[in-house]
């Protein structure tokens, strides 16, 4: 029986990408739900925080682990810990992976909404290790996304990263595509990164019941 991950997402566009980054996982053992809720993607006040994380709790019945796509929303997974599956937000993950080693992380964002969400997931990831975080607003790139641009969004982002130097990281899902565009060693992106560990806490689970 294949392990199922439901995902939550406040954009259409961010579920083939997550697709995409399971089907690139050996075994083929992995299936993804999707539910896009558009509204939240706004300023993460607790009653916005509290919304999302009850979806996260329904989402959790009837699958394995649950993943939270959005970095602006990111601290809903942390009230739903109650949840009956283990609720992961993929941005935590990817923080925890971009500051393993240590050294000079650079984390680009686009959505202003999401500064300071992405800001304490990192610095609490890289108080760990001692990595040291930059972060990087991605001048004028949200509203080419909003609009429906996304090729100049990603050219936009891949522009941003350009003679940084250190582990370059794009902090939220949608900006994954860009990774195609850029020079040098491949930055980090949220979809595989986030995937990868939502299957590791599904199966831990299973065996855990």
């Amino acid at each position: 029986m294949p392990v199922t991950i439901a995902c939550l997402h406040t954009a259409d566009s961010n579920a083939p990408l997550f697709d995409a980054a399971a089907a690139a996982l050996p075994g083929g053992a992995l299936r993804l739900t999707h539910k896009v809720r558009a509204d939240l993607l706004r300023e993460p006040t607790p009653e916005v925080l509290e919304e999302a994380a009850a979806v996260l709790r329904e989402l959790a019945r009837h699958a394995d682990a649950v993943l939270l796509t959005c970095s602006t929303i990111g601290a809903a997974a942390d009230l739903a810990r109650d949840a009956p599956r283990p609720v992961l937000r993929a941005d935590g993950a990817l923080a925890e992976a971009a500051t393993r080693a240590g050294g000079r992380v650079h984390v680009l964002y686009a959505a202003p909404t999401t500064r300071e969400p992405t800001r304490l997931i990192f610095e609490a990831a890289a108080a760990i290790t001692g990595a040291e975080i930059s972060l990087h607003l991605v001048a004028e790139a949200w509203p080419l996304f909003m609009a429906g641009e996304t090729d100049a969004y990603y050219a936009r982002i891949a522009a941003a990263a350009e003679g940084l130097e250190g582990r370059v990281v794009l902090a939220q899902a949608s900006m994954a595509p860009a990774a195609a565009l850029m020079q040098g060693a491949p930055p980090l992106t949220v979809p595989g990164i986030g995937v990868m560990a939502a299957a590791r806490a599904a199966v831990q689970a299973r065996k855990s019941r």
